[in-house]
C-alpha cells in the first residue's frame, strides 16, 4: 500500500509560500542595533526579535512535549544552558564556524522533529537541544551592544529562552488535545522556514 502526503505535509507544502513573505523578518541578529538598548532589554529583545531564534525555542518547547515526563520539563532549562554557554565561548574569544548556518539548521531540523514526532532517549534528546541552542548563543554573545552589563543581558535572553520555550509546550500541549495534525503541520512550516533561511 502506498502512503499517501499526510494532512501535515500536505499543509506544510501549501504554507510554504507563506513562508517567503516572512523572509525578510529573519534578521534574526538585532544585537548590532543599539536601538533596542543595552544590557537585559537587549538581551531581552534579541531571541523575540529573531526570527530564526524564536522559531528554534519555540520548536524545542513543542517537540520536548512528545517526550519523556523529566527530559520534557527540563528542555527549557536545557534550551537556555546551551544559549549560556555558547554565549560563554563567545565572550571566551572561541570562534564558532558556520554560526549562521549552523542557526538555520537547528530551526530546520528541530522543526522536522516536531512534525515527524520524533521521540529520543532523554540523554541524546539533551544533547540535540543543547548543541541547537549552542549556536544560537554563540550569535547572543557576539552580539552584546557595545557597554552593556554582560549579567543584565544575560539575563535578559537566559528569561525569553525560558518564555519562548514554555510558550511552546503550552501551545503543543493545546495542539496534542485538539489534533496531532496541527501539531505535525506546525513543525513541517517550522522546518519549511528553516530550510528558507539555511538555502534561501
Amino acid at each position: 500500500m502506498k502512503n499517501r502526503p499526510s494532512t501535515a505535509a500536505r499543509l506544510a507544502l501549501a504554507g510554504a509560500p507563506l513562508m517567503l513573505l516572512v523572509a525578510g523578518m529573519a534578521v534574526g541578529h538585532p544585537g548590532h542595533d543599539h536601538a533596542h538598548g543595552s544590557g537585559f532589554a537587549a538581551g531581552l529583545s534579541h531571541p523575540l526579535l529573531g526570527f530564526d531564534h524564536l522559531l528554534a525555542m519555540l520548536a524545542v518547547g513543542l517537540w520536548s512535549l512528545r517526550q519523556g515526563r523529566a527530559f520534557s520539563l527540563v528542555a527549557p532549562l536545557l534550551a537556555a544552558g546551551g544559549m549560556l554557554l555558547g554565549a560563554g565561548l563567545a565572550w571566551g574569544g572561541f570562534a564558532l564556524p558556520g554560526v549562521e548556518f549552523g542557526i538555520a539548521l537547528s530551526v530546520l531540523l528541530a522543526g522536522v522533529l516536531v512534525a515527524a514526532l520524533v521521540k529520543l532517549p532523554s540523554v541524546i534528546g539533551a544533547g540535540v537541544v543543547v548543541l541547537f541552542m549552542l549556536f544560537h548563543g554563540h550569535a547572543h554573545g557576539s552580539e552584546m551592544p557595545h557597554g552593556a552589563s554582560m549579567l543584565a543581558y544575560l539575563a535578559g535572553f537566559t528569561l525569553a529562552t525560558l518564555a519562548i520555550a514554555y510558550a511552546g509546550r503550552a501551545t503543543g500541549a493545546l495542539l496534542m488535545a485538539r489534533e496531532n495534525r496541527l501539531l505535525r503541520a506546525l513543525g513541517a512550516l517550522i522546518a519549511a522556514a528553516g530550510a528558507l533561511f539555511a538555502f534561501g
